[in-house]
């Protein structure tokens, strides 16, 4: 369960601004979610079908049985979500077989030499994702992950160990299931990459990773009947923060597991919003931590910044001789006096708590800010799906590489 509260620590920014100035505009939003054009983003069933998920389970069985290592190939929208989910809700020691490695989101040349080196002893199975097969850096990394793996197996075995999620029908990488008969899943064509971790896109990986994807879609169904609507305050309010002059968005965690979320979260806001000299952006501090660093800023920096706040109120706890406080205690009495010490400043909260951190509530908070960044987009006047930014750098590399 979320519980919100986007009030206690915005008052004195939000008491200055009229609400009601929205109704119109947020009453043809609903209409476009309930009835209208966006209606599919209210059914988990856009993510993913029953039928895909089965296959999936029955991949993610064999990846188990058969690999020391799970290689999970692709950059951006192509992992971010999963690693997010699989940080979050893994161990933090002993996480057992097979291993998840995240390759194909850098050129970095020394993570290339050591995971090439860490793979050549060990039983390999490669996922590569890509819609077009053409992105240079997943690219890179499947030619040389799939070079290490012809060496160590025959076609028969490459046919269960490679498996690649792409286009339905066309690029590269469909060409090479066509003729090799590897095994593949479907990048959905209505679902964009930062929105497609509950997609075949992200759900290998994290069935692969033993997390229960039942629960996390769930989460998914929750959030839609239960909290449409306070995805859509919740986009209101970042809204009222802009166009009152703050230009960024502070993600504020109180758990190092949801470190990789918040970077979900960076990609999703700044890639849906960002654009046409519009839109937040985006910070990610992990507290305590960051109080100690970027805590000076947002107590006493330029009034620029407010936060969004993730906490979870029932942690697993410690009992501490010396306070009045159990640690889960003492960190949830942290989260609120930060709170107030920054409203006291200048830096307005709101605040966002999970009960507990699990499946269902991850699910629950992901479809949350999904909704909230395609409602928050549309108040924007933006298209929160395209992302015509990115090309740029793609088309100079490209450009050089062609001379």
């Amino acid at each position: 369960m979320l519980n919100f509260d986007f009030k206690k620590y915005n008052n004195k920014f939000l008491d200055h601004s009229n609400m009601h100035d929205y109704d119109d505009a947020i009453d043809v939003i609903k209409r476009r979610f309930i009835q209208g054009d966006l209606s599919y983003w209210l059914d988990a069933k856009t993510y993913i079908k029953d039928d895909e998920l089965s296959k999936i389970k029955e991949i993610a069985n064999y990846v188990r049985n058969n690999a020391d290592v799970f290689v999970v190939i692709g950059i951006g929208g192509s992992y971010m979500g999963s690693k997010a989910i699989i940080e979050a809700l893994s161990p933090m020691y002993d996480r057992g077989k097979p291993e998840i490695i995240f390759l194909g989101k850098n050129l970095n040349p020394n993570e290339y030499v050591e995971t090439l080196n860490h793979l050549k002893d060990k039983e390999i199975v490669v996922n590569v994702i890509s819609k077009s097969g053409n992105t240079l850096e997943p690219s890179i990394a499947f030619d040389l992950v799939y070079k290490i793996m012809k060496q160590k197996y025959g076609e028969d075995e490459l046919q269960k160990r490679v498996i690649i999620t792409t286009d339905e029908e066309k690029g590269k990488l469909r060409e090479l299931v066509n003729i090799k008969g590897y095994t593949s899943l479907v990048v959905p064509t209505i679902i964009g990459g930062r929105y497609s971790v509950f997609t075949p896109v992200g759900m290998l990986p994290i069935v692969v990773s033993g997390i229960d994807v039942d629960k996390l879609l769930i989460g998914v169904r929750n959030a839609n009947n239960n909290y449409f609507d306070r995805a859509v305050d919740y986009a209101v309010v970042c809204d009222v923060m802009y166009k009152n002059g703050k230009e960024v968005e502070s993600f504020t965690i109180y758990d190092e597991k949801m470190m990789y979320l918040g970077e979900w979260l960076k990609q999703l806001l700044a890639e849906s919003h960002g654009k046409e000299g519009k839109g937040l952006l985006p910070i990610v501090n992990i507290n305590t931590r960051d109080l100690h660093s970027m805590g000076q800023y947002l107590q006493d920096g330029k009034d620029i910044i407010f936060e969004t706040v993730l906490a979870i109120k029932n942690n697993a706890t410690i009992q501490l001789d010396d306070y009045s406080y159990d640690l889960n205690g003492l960190n949830n009495m942290v989260v609120e006096k930060v709170c107030e010490a920054h409203q006291n400043g200048h830096t307005p909260s709101s605040l966002i708590w999970l009960d507990v951190l699990n499946e269902e509530n991850l699910g629950e908070l992901m479809q949350f800010f999904m909704l909230s960044t395609i409602v928050g987009g549309l108040l924007l006047g933006i298209n929160p799906f395209d992302q015509p930014g990115v090309q740029e750098y793609k088309n100079l590399i490209m450009d050089e590489l062609n001379k």
